[in-house]
This record gives structure tokens, sequence and C-alpha cells, in this order.
């Protein structure tokens, strides 16, 4: 499938290639949570004072991706950020001091702890990609069986037969599973050879699709995004500063380490680079934006004014 400006889509296989379909909507259902997950986590931080020659969104991909950039100084191209390979002795504070900036383009030079600075996902020093792994993994899996299961409430039967009437009886399903008002068939289809036997899935993406909430709700706070809070039972006022709280704690694993970054990158290059988390929008749920935060804040102080719960 042909999309604008020329780039192609993977289009879905025929339903008649059977395990091919589920396959390839398994992988893409993952990859689009993983994606989803992924944008999200590269645009939590803001880089402000960054050099023209340095770029913000390939800085953050690599720190997503790899969970370590190098950032230096060019003669000829400016201070520049860049994918890095350490190796050698480490300094007392398991510092890499010998370190290899490189780029897809075949650009490769040279460093050390005197002329570069590591910049670190975190304070492990470990990628988000691990983060968004595991939950795309969860989402992908709660989707996959969630349509699984619809299918299920739109084609409960199972028809069977002769091997002679293998072909009679796909043709007829396919045009049961096709939404055909009619089924047509040969003058010869004789009922008397065919059977029907009822499957009566239950009905399980209601609560399959709470639970995704949850997980996602749960994805957001362990990267420190504000998100509405899907039970729907009440909490208390303390339930939700616990929650807040863990969702900031989880904010500044990756804002101190890019911090600590920007002031050595400061005192060694002359620059005022500054770095901060990106949030004065609203909470974020499952479909996306709902209120502003300070609307969202003011909820809840009303809802504990009200008498010490929210969400009633």
């Amino acid at each position: 499938m042909m999309l604008v400006d020329g780039f192609s889509y993977r289009r879905v296989p025929d339903k008649k290639a059977g395990a091919k379909v589920a396959n390839f909507l398994n992988n893409i259902t993952y990859e689009y949570w993983f994606n989803r997950i992924m944008e999200i986590a590269c645009n939590a931080y803001e880089w402000s004072n960054l050099p023209d020659t340095v770029d913000e969104r390939f800085l953050e991909i690599g720190l997503f991706s790899k969970g370590e950039m190098i950032y230096f100084n060019d003669e000829e191209l400016g201070n520049l950020c860049l994918t890095v390979a350490v190796a050698g002795q480490f300094n007392m504070y398991q510092v890499p001091t010998q370190r290899r900036a490189y780029a897809v383009n075949g650009y490769q030079k040279q460093l050390n702890e005197k002329d570069s600075v590591l910049i670190y996902n975190n304070y492990l020093r470990i990628p988000t990609a691990y983060i968004a792994d595991i939950y795309a993994r969860r989402l992908a899996d709660i989707d996959r069986t969630i349509e699984v299961n619809v299918q299920a409430q739109k084609t409960p039967v199972l028809l069977y037969g002769s091997e002679e009437m293998r072909l009679t009886l796909k043709n007829a399903y396919a045009q049961y599973v096709g939404n055909e008002p009619v089924i047509v068939a040969d003058k010869d289809f004789d009922l008397k050879n065919i059977g029907v036997y009822k499957t009566d899935a239950p009905q399980v993406f209601t609560p399959l699709y709470e639970l995704k909430k949850e997980v996602w709700s749960e994805c957001l706070s362990a990267l420190g995004i504000e998100n509405s809070i899907a039970k729907k039972e009440r909490l208390l006022s303390s339930e939700i500063s616990a929650n807040l709280g863990s969702v900031y704690a989880q904010r500044y694993t990756g804002l101190n380490a890019r911090r600590q970054a920007a002031d050595e990158i400061n005192k060694m290059f002359g620059t005022n680079i500054s770095v901060d988390y990106r949030q004065n929008t609203a909470p974020v749920t499952l479909d996306g934006v709902t209120t502003t935060t300070e609307d969202y804040e003011d909820e809840v102080d009303r809802e504990v004014q009200k008498g010490g719960v929210f969400g009633g």
C-alpha cells in the first residue's frame, strides 16, 4: 500500500494465509505499542540552549535505545552529540576514560575524559527501551486477546463435514465472517451432511480493556508521566498522593542524570545548556489528553475537601 510522499506500508496478508495473518497482527500490534511508548519517552525531556549542531531528537533517541551518548567538540563541525562505544580503563567512579564517537555515515573520533562528556539515560546507565519492550508486549498481548474474543462473538460456530465438503464449508464460512447478508450455495449443497457446533465464547473483552488501562497507566508512571487513575473504586487522597509521588520519583531518575551531564558540558565547553522535564499539559490517558494539569489538580483538591476521596 503506497502512502503520501511515496512511503509504503505493509499490508495485512490475505485472510486465507491463516497463521501469517495472526503473526503479522501480533508483530504490528507490538510495534504500535513500542513506537507509541518510544515517542512519549523521547519527548519527555526538553533541552535548552543546545548548539545548532546538536540534534535533540537524535540525543533522546540514542539515550532511549542505548542508554548513553557522548558530547564533544569537532574542530570543523562544532559541538556534536553522537552515539558512543566505550573502552579502556575506568576512573575511580567507574566512568570509561576512553570513548569513540561514531555515526552511520562513517564518522569516527577517538575521545577521552578530558575532551568529552558522557550523557547517561539514568544513574544505572541503561536504556529506556527495556521498559518499552516489557509494556509493549503486555499491551499487545491484551489487545490481540481482545481482538480474538471480539471475533469469537462474531463467529461462535464450528462447521464440520466430510473431506469432500471442505472447500464448500470454507466458502460458506468466509461469506459468514465477511458480513454477507446471504450465503450462496450450490444446488447440491446437502445440509444433512453438515454439522454446526456453537462455541459460545465468553465475553471477556470488557475486563480486558480495563486491564489494558491499568497496564497503560503503570507504563506511563514508569516513564514519569502523570496519568489519570483508571481504577473505578474510590481512592483516598493519600492514595492519590502516593501515585503522583511514584510518578515524580520515576521522573527524576532520568532528569538527574541529564542535568549532571549538562553541568559537566557547560564547565568543559562554556555552554549554557539546561534540561527539564517537559510536562505542562494534561495527565495522559489511554485515549490521549483529557484536561489541563491545573484542572486535574483542582479536581483532586475539590474531592479531597469533600471528604478525602477521589474518583467516586
